[in-house]
């Protein structure tokens, strides 16, 4: 039996048809569906370049194949585009495939809406939590309350009709999105390390230079990573007479703002954006340079950042939402948009080794 795969992500696709990541989902992460199935059919957004991006990762491969829906940026783009998504994901579903959902996800509502009858069965994979990512902290749009109600209410729907359903997290996402009593419900991380992504040395050396290196991984994309909140804190630590410094890996749409912002505040020295550095060895060396990782996220399933920064032996801080209280201690947490907060952990943290 074929297996597709429904799920929020953005791929990349050369003329010669092979399909492209620079972070997540390469080959790798889709050969554990064939131990089961005999062929993956990911069914997701693809762009056309004429290249694919330094250092990217192949996707397709032996038993994986991409069928890709219209390229869209956000809730107004992929309004705009619904009906040719339509009339895409009406193609890329057979009847003789089995289905996973990966959600919360606007493809998914989707096909779970107009594609999955009752008679048919399928399953979901609950990666995020819609009701945080469509919270005011973290998302500016004017339709955010309604978008933040429609797929909150989606999910639960997802979660109460499907047979079986996977979450990320062990308590926190199953206590807003249960599943139905009949069902098979379990959870797991997706997340994959290879035996190099692990630090075997235990010779830890705590705060390695004279000024203290902190290190943080995630998207600036959108605002869910409380990149800002981190850039707030820090500030604070600066003015206070505390000299440290952070680097930050990842790109997006906000990094301009946030550069601006870390602008303002006097501290653009002390804030460095590495931009978007490859998976693997590359995140690695970042981490092992740092002395302490630091998530500020407003919403998370289970951080694979904060996983990896684990792995490495480097201590970790963060705050109290999604999956990341199951990571660390009730001491090693703040709560989300609390930059004062944040401040005095990481000065608690970084004096007292």
């Amino acid at each position: 039996m074929d297996l597709a795969v429904v799920l929020e992500y953005r791929f990349e696709r050369t003329p010669d048809g092979a399909v492209w990541t620079q972070t997540m989902f390469p080959h790798s992460f889709w050969t554990r569906y064939l131990d089961v199935f005999d062929r993956v059919r990911i069914i997701a957004r693809a762009r056309d370049v004429d290249a694919a991006p330094e250092r990217s990762l192949r996707v397709d491969g032996e038993g994986v194949e991409l069928f890709g829906i219209p390229y869209y940026h956000g809730p107004g783009e992929y309004l705009r585009q619904f009906v040719r998504v339509g009339k895409a994901v009406k193609r890329s579903v057979e009847p003789e495939h089995a289905i996973i959902l990966r959600v919360g996800s606007m493809v998914g509502n989707l096909v779970e809406r107009r594609f999955l009858k009752a008679e048919r069965p399928f399953g979901v994979e609950v990666v995020g939590d819609p009701w945080e990512v469509f919270a005011p902290a973290a998302m500016k749009h004017p339709l955010r309350p309604l978008l933040r109600r429609y797929f909150t209410r989606c999910l639960k729907r997802q979660c109460s009709r499907a047979c079986a359903v996977a979450y990320v997290t062990e308590s926190a996402l199953q206590r807003r999105y249960p599943a139905s009593p009949e069902c098979l419900s379990t959870h797991y991380s997706s997340v994959e390390l290879g035996e190099a992504a692990f630090k075997l040395s235990s010779n830890f050396e705590f705060c390695k230079g004279e000024t203290p290196h902190l290190i943080t991984v995630g998207t600036l994309e959108q605002r869910y990573k409380g990149i800002d909140v981190l850039i707030d804190a820090v500030t604070r630590c600066i003015r206070e007479g505390f000299s440290l410094r952070l680097t930050i890996l990842g790109d997006g749409i906000y990094r301009g703002e946030l550069e601006a912002r870390a602008e303002r505040a006097g501290c653009r020295g002390q804030i460095i954006f590495a931009g978007t550095v490859p998976p693997g060895e590359a995140v690695r060396r970042k981490l092992d340079e740092a002395d302490l990782f630091v998530l500020a996220s407003r919403l998370e399933g289970v951080p694979r950042a904060m996983i990896e920064a684990m792995a490495r032996g480097l201590p970790c801080i963060g705050t109290d939402v999604g999956g990341i209280p199951e990571l660390l201690p009730p001491e090693d947490l703040v709560a989300a948009n609390d930059a004062a907060a944040l401040a005095t952990k990481i000065r608690e943290v970084l004096t007292d080794p």
